[in-house]
């Protein structure tokens, strides 16, 4: 098989055969995809992921801010957290930068909005993935806990960090000073145009947190978010950073013997040892499909095995040297990219369209309050979470049948959005060159909403064809119980199963 055949937009098709088997395997959490620049097309960083949440979800893009003097932050979680805790007030950066992100309102405890990271205009880009801890972590994490959490964490990488170095110095500082309120257990992947990191922060209250460099030969799925071998003098190793007491408090609890001749395993000695399928296969994949271009990490961040009910969006950050901050690229898919278009959002745009923002749907509260009038216009317009997801339901009910055809129309689209990037680029180039900020930042934006406007309109054509076809050749077939929902990841959910 070729290189373009391993990753081919068809490839969905052809990995259904692997849903059927997923079924009995945990269905939860984020994930992150990191490819370094010696192993891509166009020497770019790529990294890409998407986040599993319940709830609503929704593009922002957050101007950058000046803060007075002795302005803080509220930081942490609340009582009704699955491990509580109690808010704190922590500084605020005096100048905050400009970044994308998607938005959502609930996991327990946590205030919304919340957030997995995204892209800045220095070009740092950042994932959240789940990590888990091992029990006895878990067991001693303080009641109530303090300090910020991984949602904080990610917010403040994206508005203080100028590089992927920096992100992880800030949150190392961070957690350090202040502490850290986990649900368990969590990882971030941050990445810039040069390279990527991965950071573990564990449960537990004892400030412990690794992170390890990825280089510009490396691939890394985070899936969970993992870090292996390390040695034990590991700060005075450029490759990595991490709390004082990281290998210290291991041997003092008698998980880790310093003379025993054996690797400190972070994940072994730390963490629950529970690793996801098809991590390894997806990495393997990727390596002997270089070099990567954003075609085939776009199919990635789609590939059935990953995107499915539960994913609430795709994203695809497209790092680049020598290019202009506007113009700095941010790949976003509205709800689960198997049956969901990636749309190019720069740092330059100035608005996202009403359809993709913040809507009731799956949004925490909303179900026992009436709209308000202020907010009735923008529940008159259609939701793009909600007719992507009906499209995936409508889809993954006949996969076999209409999947194939999704896959193909999605991808055509995106194609021609990437045979569009250079002169759109150049367009904003020759514009800000000549002393046209507005104008530039105009046509960008403007770009940017017809863009996403045909892919609305794309997805409103396929789910009307399919839903046509659903009721003439299968019918509409009722559920076969009265329950709607379930309250955890473990019931084998898929996107096409």
């Amino acid at each position: 098989m070729g290189k373009r055949d391993s990753l081919s937009p068809l490839f969905a098709v052809a990995a259904l055969s692997l849903l059927f088997s997923l079924g009995a395997n945990k269905a939860q959490a984020s994930y992150a995809i990191y490819v370094g620049k010696n192993l891509t097309d166009d020497g770019s960083v790529l990294i890409g992921g998407s986040g599993d949440e319940v709830s609503s979800h929704w593009l922002e893009i957050v101007p950058a801010k000046r803060s007075p003097p002795g302005s803080t932050i509220k930081v942490g979680v609340d009582e009704t957290a699955f491990m509580p805790g109690k808010y704190i007030q922590i500084p605020q950066a005096l100048q905050t930068y400009r970044y994308l992100t998607m938005n959502y309102s609930d996991f327990e405890g946590f205030p919304p909005p919340i957030t997995n990271g995204g892209l800045n205009e220095m070009n740092v880009a950042a994932r959240d993935v789940w990590s888990p801890s091992r029990p006895e972590l878990v067991a001693m994490t303080p009641n109530p806990q303090t300090g910020p959490s991984y949602s904080d964490l990610s917010r403040i990488a994206m508005e203080r960090a100028g590089s992927a170095r920096e992100a992880v110095e800030i949150i190392g500082k961070l957690i350090d000073e202040y502490g850290y309120s986990t649900y368990g257990g969590n990882s971030h992947m941050f990445a810039d145009e040069n390279e990527g990191w991965v950071l573990i922060n564990f449960a537990g209250g004892q400030g412990l947190w690794i992170a390890e460099r990825l280089g510009p030969d490396d691939i890394r799925v985070s899936y969970p978010g993992d870090i292996g071998d390390i040695p034990q003098n590991f700060r005075e190793d450029p490759r990595y950073m991490g709390s004082k007491n990281f290998i210290e408090f291991a041997v003092q609890q008698g998980w880790f013997d310093p003379d025993a001749g054996e690797p400190f395993n972070v994940t072994a000695v730390y963490g629950d040892g529970y690793v996801k399928y098809p991590r390894d296969e997806l990495e393997q994949e990727l390596r002997q499909s270089t070099p990567i271009d954003l075609r085939q990490m776009l199919n990635v961040v789609r590939d059935p095995r990953l995107s499915k009910d539960t994913t609430g969006y795709g994203q695809v950050a497209h790092l680049r040297a020598g290019v202009r901050p506007e113009n700095r690229t941010l790949w976003v898919a509205a709800t689960g990219s198997i049956t969901t278009p990636f749309v190019p959002y720069r740092i330059g745009v100035q608005q996202v369209l009403p359809q993709f923002k913040k809507h009731r749907y799956l949004t925490k509260g909303e179900a026992t309050r009436f709209v308000t009038p202020d907010w009735q216009i923008q529940e008159a317009t259609e939701f793009a979470g909600r007719t992507f997801k009906r499209l995936m339901y409508f889809t993954c009910d006949h996969p076999d049948k209409f999947l194939g055809e999704v896959t193909e129309a999605l991808t055509a689209f995106e194609d021609q959005l990437i045979a569009d990037s250079v002169s759109v680029e150049e367009t904003a180039d020759v514009l800000f060159d000549s002393g046209n900020k507005d104008l530039a930042l105009n046509y960008l934006t403007e770009y940017t909403s017809n863009k996403a406007t045909a892919a609305l309109t794309l997805g409103n054509a396929l789910l009307g064809s399919i839903e046509a076809r659903t009721r003439l050749l299968y019918g509409l077939r009722s559920p076969e119980t009265d329950d709607i929902s379930q309250l955890d990841y473990d019931s084998g959910v898929v996107g096409c199963r």
